[in-house]
C-alpha cells in the first residue's frame, strides 16, 4: 500500500523538497536551484529528475508513492492551472498536467500561501482544526484559508489574497500590487519600516530607532518591548490594521483560528496580543471568540501543505 508522499515548495531562487510519510513525518527534505532562465522551463523536469533520484536513493517504486503536492508562487486555479508566476517566468499552463505526466504520477498543485495554511492546518499552529485562516506577515503580507479542511482557492486562484485588502481608502503611497491602502502596506515587514520612517521624519520625539542607520521590523518590535513610545505606537498601528483585517475576514468565513506566520511573526506573542485586542474590538459578536496562534513550521509550512494536498 502506498505509504509516501512528497510535498514541493517553489521560491524564486530554491525548490523545497520533503519526503513525508502519509501520517505527516517528515522523513527528508533538500533543496534544489530554481532555474527561471528561458522563462522557467527547466523547473518542473529539474523537479521531476530530483524526485526520481530520491525515490531511487531510497528504494520506493512508485506504487509506494500517494503523488506530489506543489506549491507555487502565483494564483493557481483547481485544476493545477498556474495564471502566471511572474518571480518563475510561467506564463499560464496546467502545471499539475505537466509534472504528472514527468513523474507519471498523481499531482497537487496550489498557490504556496494556501499550501502553507494546509501545512500549518496539518501539522503546525492549527493542528485539530479544519478551518483556519494564516496570514503570512513578511516583505508583504500573504494568506490562505482553508474550510472543512479545503484551500479556498476562488475562480482565479486569488482566494486568500487577504495582503491587498484594501484597509485606507484615502492612502496616497502606491502597493506593490498597483492599488493604493492595502493591508500589505502596513502589516508587512516593509510596511512597518515605512511608516516607523515617516514617524520619525515627521517629528522629533526621542526614539530608540533614531540610532539606527536602517530600521527593520525587529528593531521596532525589539524598540517597542523594552517601552519605547514612538516604536510602540507603530506596533499597536499594525495590530489595529491587522486585528480589523481579520475581523472582516471573519464576518466572511468565520474560522476556528487565526494563524500568523512570516518573518515578522518572529517578533512572538506581542504580535498576538495587539492584533487580538483589535480583533475583538472590531469582530462580529458571533466571530469574537476566534483564537490567534503563531505558525511553527516556519519555512517547511509549503512543504507540509503540499504533501497533505495529495492526501486529498
Amino acid at each position: 500500500m502506498a505509504s509516501y508522499v512528497f510535498g514541493v515548495d517553489i521560491g524564486g531562487t530554491s525548490v523545497k523538497i520533503g519526503l513525508f510519510s502519509a501520517e505527516g513525518e517528515l522523513l527528508d527534505k533538500w533543496e534544489i536551484t530554481t532555474r527561471t532562465d528561458d522563462g522557467g522551463a527547466y523547473i518542473l523536469s529539474d523537479i521531476a529528475a530530483s524526485v526520481t533520484a530520491k525515490m531511487e536513493e531510497k528504494s520506493l517504486a512508485k506504487e509506494d508513492v500517494i503523488g506530489v503536492g506543489m506549491g507555487v508562487p502565483g494564483p493557481v486555479r483547481d485544476d493545477g492551472t498556474v495564471i502566471k508566476c511572474v518571480n518563475l517566468g510561467w506564463g499560464v499552463f496546467n502545471a499539475a498536467e505537466e509534472l504528472s505526466r514527468l513523474l507519471d504520477m498523481k499531482v497537487k498543485v496550489g498557490n504556496d500561501a494556501n499550501m502553507a495554511a494546509l501545512g500549518e492546518m496539518w501539522q503546525g499552529g492549527g493542528k485539530g482544526h479544519a478551518n483556519i485562516v494564516m496570514v503570512t506577515l513578511g516583505t508583504g503580507v500573504g494568506g490562505g484559508i482553508i474550510l472543512d479542511g479545503k484551500m479556498l482557492a476562488g475562480v482565479n486562484g486569488a482566494g486568500g489574497e487577504i495582503g491587498h485588502m484594501t484597509m485606507d481608502i484615502n492612502e496616497t503611497d502606491i502597493c506593490n500590487c498597483g492599488k493604493k491602502g492595502c493591508l500589505e502596506q502596513y502589516a508587512s515587514a516593509t510596511g512597518i519600516v515605512r511608516l516607523a520612517n515617516k514617524a520619525l521624519n515627521d517629528t522629533d520625539r526621542p526614539s530608540k530607532l533614531r540610532e539606527v542607520q536602517y530600521i527593520s521590523a525587529k528593531e521596532i518590535f525589539d524598540a517597542a518591548k523594552s517601552g519605547d513610545e514612538l516604536a510602540s505606537e507603530q506596533v499597536e498601528a499594525l495590530g489595529k490594521k491587522l486585528g480589523l483585517a481579520a475581523a472582516q475576514i471573519a464576518c466572511v468565513v468565520d474560522p476556528e483560528v487565526f494563524v500568523i506566520g512570516g518573518g515578522v511573526s518572529r517578533a512572538g506573542q506581542i504580535i498576538l496580543d495587539v492584533t487580538e485586542k483589535y480583533f475583538r474590538q472590531y469582530a462580529f459578536h458571533a466571530c469574537r471568540n476566534t483564537t490567534f496562534e503563531l505558525a511553527v513550521l516556519g519555512n517547511d509550512a509549503g512543504m507540509y501543505g503540499g504533501a497533505r494536498a495529495v492526501l486529498g
